[in-house]
């Protein structure tokens, strides 16, 4: 193909390419919205990687429209075979705050990078929340009582139920009715059944009523 040729198809793609970025500027928009005020969103234009950010919503990041490409962004350019799909990997804003992030990278029809579509989440107030909700749910160690409000050896029983579900991919509520019959059948063959008030918990834990439990018991 001569030179003449390969200017004429860059020229025929660059239409293409600018409807991308503004599809992607539209989605950006939209996944911002929908996760605000965690979540930042960016649109690079690699065409132009000096100044390569042309859309930031939500910009937890403090940058701003103009600025340069990522080292991800100059690493497609260099790397045609460069994933396109980079997903919750670590990162961090420039003032060391934790980030989750995901990279979309985005050809044209040549097969090489164009455009980038990033998603930063700020995992700050989500440490803070954790951190809170940690000290909510400690308990005071001082002095063992050993109460349970649960039925007596019920909480043996709610973990054999949950085990028989995690084992089949699944939770308790989501059993099948052919697992939760084969649920009751290994529970009455290891004798849970005589736990005191057995039918009750399992009816709770699976969600479904006493008169059920026990026809599949039968």
């Amino acid at each position: 193909m001569t030179s003449q040729q390969d200017d004429g198809n860059a020229r025929d793609s660059e239409p293409a390419v600018d409807d991308l970025i503004a599809r992607l500027r539209v989605v950006a928009r939209g996944i911002a919205q929908t996760f605000a005020p965690f979540c930042e969103v960016v649109v690079h234009d690699l065409r132009t990687p000096d100044t390569s950010l042309v859309a930031i919503e939500n910009p937890l990041s403090r940058r701003s429209v103009g600025a340069p490409a990522t080292e991800l962004g100059m690493a497609r350019l260099a790397d045609s075979a460069f994933p396109e799909l980079l997903v919750n990997y670590p990162n961090k804003f420039a003032d060391g705050r934790r980030v989750k992030s995901t990279s979309i990278g985005f050809k044209n029809d040549a097969g090489e990078y164009v455009a980038v579509l990033g998603i930063n989440v700020d995992l700050t107030p989500f440490e803070d929340m954790g951190a809170m909700l940690d000290r909510f749910v400690r308990l005071d160690d001082q002095e063992t009582v050993g109460e349970s409000l649960d039925p007596v050896n019920s909480t043996a029983l709610r973990r054999r139920i949950e085990s028989f579900a995690a084992a089949r991919a699944t939770s308790p509520r989501a059993l099948t009715t052919e697992q939760r019959r084969d649920l009751v059948r290994e529970l009455r063959e290891g004798g849970f059944l005589e736990v005191r008030r057995a039918v009750e918990t399992i009816a709770a834990v699976v969600g479904v009523s006493r008169a059920t439990i026990y026809a599949d018991a039968k």
